[in-house]
């Protein structure tokens, strides 16, 4: 975004390009990290396309198209699929709350129905949208119709994992939603994960596509080190402090986008605001942020390295020094 909260495409074509220079395998448009909430249908299949012609065939794109409406769903992925784009993601229905009788049957099905020529990845993540795509109905899905293969895998439920990992069998991709349960997803011979959709492939591109690839290579012990270098990004998809009122201690959560597009702030990488009603963090959550990406840097500055030379910026500077921070939370 740009300060006044309008879509910086020349901030996107640079964030793009840096995601394939540093050999990502594909790019979502249209996420929850990039906003999708507080975008209107015409700035959606907009940053799809912009995202699809910047990448000009060098990675795999997916749409995000989903909705909790069939029809905005149906129409932004005709809009898309006609564009030239070939793989979509349908997070379930939020707030609306279907079954996931009814997500199956009024929304994957007659999409996936219409573009059979098209890849749908269904998103299941209940703690965002209040429902659930079950195994059982994904594994319905999965045999009626060929173009789904695969799923966003992030109600944190090792259990459900193992389930859709039996239910739908070996040719199924199941890809995790959360990037500090990859390593386990990946790595459990009951769940077989294929990769990431990542929030923190935003900033360390290199570091997350290579563990993924490690770990499907068979080389576990350098895997393994680098999810431990990785694992204070990990923890600050969500920043979780407490903080004083007048009227007594709260708790507050900053969750995805906002801490991360922060960090992307100080760091110096194309970011901007967020779109209200997303705002600020806390001083204190900038300060909890800031000490584990901190932990990186001095213990693994590689993995933040490509930033540096990407962005023509110096972190050593960025991380510490306070000016960077002005303007990025809340002073009262």
């Amino acid at each position: 975004m740009k300060k006044n909260f309008e879509i910086d495409y020349e901030g996107l074509r640079k964030l793009v390009e840096f995601q394939i220079e540093n050999n990502v395998s594909g790019i979502l448009a249209v996420g929850t990290t990039g906003e999708s909430p507080t975008l209107n249908w015409e700035e959606h299949n907009e940053v799809i396309e912009k995202v699809y012609e910047f990448a000009n065939d060098k990675c795999l794109i997916i749409a995000g198209t989903g909705s909790n409406s069939t029809k905005e769903a149906y129409e932004a992925t005709k809009h898309a699929f006609e564009y030239g784009i070939e793989c979509f993601l349908l997070v379930d229905p939020y707030y609306n709350g279907p079954s996931s009788i009814e997500i199956r049957k009024e929304y994957i099905e007659p999409i996936a129905k219409s573009f059979p020529d098209a890849f749908f990845i269904p998103y299941v993540i209940p703690g965002r949208t209040g429902t659930q795509l079950l195994p059982q109905d994904l594994a319905i899905l999965h045999s009626k119709f060929q173009n789904v293969r695969a799923v966003k895998e992030a109600t944190g439920n090792l259990e459900n994992m193992k389930l859709t990992r039996k239910l739908c069998g070996e040719d199924f991709d199941i890809l995790s939603g959360d990037d500090d349960m990859t390593y386990v997803m990946m790595t459990s011979i009951d769940i077989k994960a294929s990769g990431v959709i990542s929030v923190t492939s935003n900033i360390a591109p290199k570091a997350v596509q290579e563990m993924t690839e490690k770990i499907l290579n068979g080389n576990i012990n350098e895997a393994s080190k680098l999810y431990e270098a990785l694992k204070p990004l990990f923890s600050i998809v969500t920043v979780k402090t407490n903080e004083n009122t007048p009227f007594g201690p709260i708790v507050c959560k900053a969750r995805n986008p906002l801490p991360y597009k922060t960090l992307m702030n100080i760091l110096g990488m194309p970011s901007g605001p967020c779109r209200q009603p997303l705002g600020k963090m806390t001083k204190n959550g900038i300060e909890k942020m800031l000490e584990e990406v901190r932990k990186v840097y001095e213990k693994n500055p590689e993995i933040l390295k490509p930033i540096e030379d990407f962005f023509d910026v110096d972190l050593s500077e960025r991380l510490y020094n306070k000016d960077f921070l002005r303007g990025l939370y809340y002073e009262d």
